[in-house]
């Protein structure tokens, strides 16, 4: 078997959904699996890992060779249904035919009923939640802040959501934005992040250069806020995702 081809993996296992009828949330349900992780494998952005190979074989009662090795190309064959109906006089074939597409009919009107009562189900995930907002702006305080419960339609791997305050991450981020953040005390040039900085809690691109660091707006009308020894700064963490209501 050829290991560590994301696209051919992330085209088997649609060309197994598929076949089961099923979508990648229901089988992140079904595996008890992040939704965000199978979607990143169905997208080619991610390959999964050999255990987790191997429980996706053992779902869709396959080998993993029909995962992991490029099964697009297959043998045209005669279905039953077209064998015998090649066999019928025309008259009985005309009879077959409108049995067939009677058939079709009540068979897409019943995954229009069962896709109407799907979409009423919005299924919601929990995250701790600080009522008070990382300022895009002008700075806001985040210590000691009320810890919530928020629910939302989405499941992303995050510590905490906090609301955006402010038009200094434009257009990227808007005012009342909600922002995932994962807890870190260590971030790379160019992240976008939520940080502590002289005592107030700001959303913004760390930037490092040779000479100087820096905390920066994607709005230019705002400056770039200079960390420099004198600066009271700490990193609470990486946003790694934003949800706008629509």
């Amino acid at each position: 078997m050829s290991l560590g081809n994301k696209q051919i993996m992330a085209d088997n296992i649609k060309r197994l959904l598929k076949a089961k009828g099923l979508n990648p949330r229901q089988l992140a349900i079904a595996l008890d699996f992040k939704y965000t992780t199978v979607n990143d494998w169905v997208n080619a952005k991610t390959y999964p890992r050999i255990d987790k190979i191997e429980m996706l074989a053992n779902f869709f009662n396959v080998s993993k060779s029909d995962l992991v090795e490029n099964k697009t190309e297959e043998i045209a064959t005669t279905s039953p249904v077209q064998a015998i109906y090649d066999q019928l006089t025309p008259p009985r074939q005309a009879k077959a035919l409108t049995y067939l597409e009677k058939q079709l009919l009540e068979q897409n009107e019943e995954e229009t009923k069962i896709n109407e009562v799907s979409e009423d189900i919005i299924q919601l995930y929990s995250y701790d939640y600080y009522d008070h907002p990382a300022s895009a702006g002008t700075g806001q305080y985040l210590n000691d802040v009320r810890v919530e419960r928020i629910e939302l339609p989405v499941d992303i791997d995050a510590d905490f959501v906090i609301p955006i305050k402010g038009d200094s991450m434009e257009p990227d981020y808007h005012d009342g934005d909600l922002v995932f953040i994962q807890t870190s005390v260590d971030l790379n040039d160019g992240v976008i992040g939520v940080f502590n900085y002289n005592g107030d809690a700001y959303i913004k691109q760390l930037v490092i250069d040779e000479d100087q660091a820096y905390l920066h707006s994607l709005n230019p009308a705002y400056k770039d806020m200079p960390i420099t020894p004198e600066t009271d700064f700490r990193i609470i963490g990486e946003v790694v995702d934003l949800y706008r209501e629509k």
